[in-house]
């Protein structure tokens, strides 16, 4: 269980978001090949996708249009997780920053493992399949999401998981 009920965000970075799923960004210390007749870099491979229910679930490509932050800290009483799917989130808006509070766990959530990330301009992220999440949260101004996920409809899609007492978040 989280030794205090209040989590400060930090600056997202690969490394660290790497047990939860993948930062997603153009960044010259990757790998890189030239397309478009060499007007462009291609970063390929920047996150794992899974579909864990092949059988019945489809790749659905939707847009989250998320309300900012209203007042701070964040009142986090809830988490979800998909867990038979990879979840992509790369913000349309621009000037976008937002929220990404993940952990571990199982049937329950691992509190000892909650971490907020701050993310912004020019970073997506994705979640993979069973991490527990927090819904995307904006700050500053609404935030446009281009989100992947694979769902066949059914409430196996999203696992919700409330808590009695909300953990305060804070924005960097």
């Amino acid at each position: 269980m989280v030794s205090t009920s209040t989590i400060k965000a930090v600056p997202i970075s690969r490394e660290a978001y790497a047990p939860y799923g993948s930062l997603i960004a153009a960044d010259e210390a990757l790998p890189f090949r030239y397309a478009n007749m060499r007007t462009a870099k291609r970063f390929d491979y920047l996150a794992e996708i899974a579909n864990l229910r092949t059988d019945s679930a489809k790749l659905n490509l939707c847009v989250f249009s998320c309300s900012p932050l209203s007042e701070a800290p964040l009142q986090m009483k809830l988490l979800e997780k998909h867990q038979y799917s990879t979840q992509v989130f790369m913000p349309m808006t621009n000037n976008a920053r937002f929220l990404v509070i993940v952990c571990l766990g199982g049937d329950e959530p691992d509190l000892d493992t909650l971490v907020c990330f701050e993310a912004g301009n020019g970073q997506g992220i994705s979640y993979k399949p069973g991490v527990w999440h927090y819904p995307m949260t904006a700050i500053g101004e609404r935030v446009d999401f281009a989100c992947l996920v694979c769902e066949d409809g059914t409430k196996e899609d999203c696992e919700i998981h409330t808590f009695g007492i909300p953990i305060e978040i804070f924005p960097l």
